[in-house]
């Protein structure tokens, strides 16, 4: 028996899915979800076999989440299911098993289904470049879990020997991608401070002068201040000045 999950935003496709899989047999729906991190969730809690993935869902899309799925040690088959046609580049990319246009044919689900059958439980790797617009949300593996940030959240991205720490409210993500990247993806999100850090703009509260003359940001909700490289200072002023 194949365990799936079921993931997309519209109940009635959701329903035909579930139905269709019935109709074939030889596997168990485990759970539902209607969003990209409750694909994650989904994924994380029970373990599928197989993910039935919608791509165009409110918040993180279905290309976006699979590409936090390959974090897992034991990541399930993702067969993307979606009415769109212009995402299997980034779909295959992402190391789908399979890419079904809506509206689903009973013998295209099972065909899908024998492919992840043969495939379920390998690790894809190498996604960090499967979708070329932003994500908005940043994860790493902590302890064997997924731990997931939004993007909107971040305070401040600080580079140490070869990882980045993610400042948030609810702590620091520690993760293995590079800074400059992580600037080039998010801009103008997040402003360069420092040769080793990036503060996000929404989130600045001041720049600050201590007696020795050295400038620091302060951001809403952290208790540490950042220092500003006195090359990066009047850029950084510049871009705080500006609307």
């Amino acid at each position: 028996m194949l365990k799936v999950a079921i993931v997309d935003d519209e109940p009635l496709a959701r329903d035909r899915l579930r139905a269709q899989l019935a109709e074939i047999g030889e596997t168990m729906v485990v759970g539902e979800g209607a969003t990209g991190l409750a694909a994650i969730d989904l994924a994380e809690r029970l373990a599928p076999d197989v993910l039935l993935l919608d791509i165009r869902m409110p918040g993180m899309d279905g290309i976006e989440a699979a590409r936090h799925l390959c974090r897992l040690a034991a990541p399930p088959a993702v067969i993307f299911t979606t009415a769109y046609d212009e995402h299997a580049l980034a779909a295959f990319e992402a190391h789908a098993v399979d890419y079904l246009l809506k509206p689903i044919r009973v013998d295209r689900l099972r065909q899908a289904l024998g492919r992840a059958q043969i495939l379920s439980g390998a690790r894809a790797a190498g996604v960090q470049q499967a979708a070329q617009s932003a994500r908005t949300h940043l994860s790493a593996l902590v302890k064997g879990d997924l731990r997931v940030v939004p993007v909107s959240e971040v305070r401040c991205l600080q580079a140490d020997q070869g990882y980045v720490s993610v400042f948030h409210p609810g702590g620091v993500l520690l993760i293995e991608e590079s800074l400059r990247a992580l600037e080039e993806e998010f801009a103008p999100r997040f402003l360069r401070i420092h040769r080793n850090a990036l503060a996000a703009v929404d989130y600045v509260v001041a720049l600050e002068r201590d007696r020795l003359g050295n400038v620091s940001v302060r951001l809403r909700d952290l208790d540490i201040a950042l220092p500003v490289s006195r090359r990066l200072l009047g850029q950084v002023r510049k871009r705080l000045r500006s609307p």
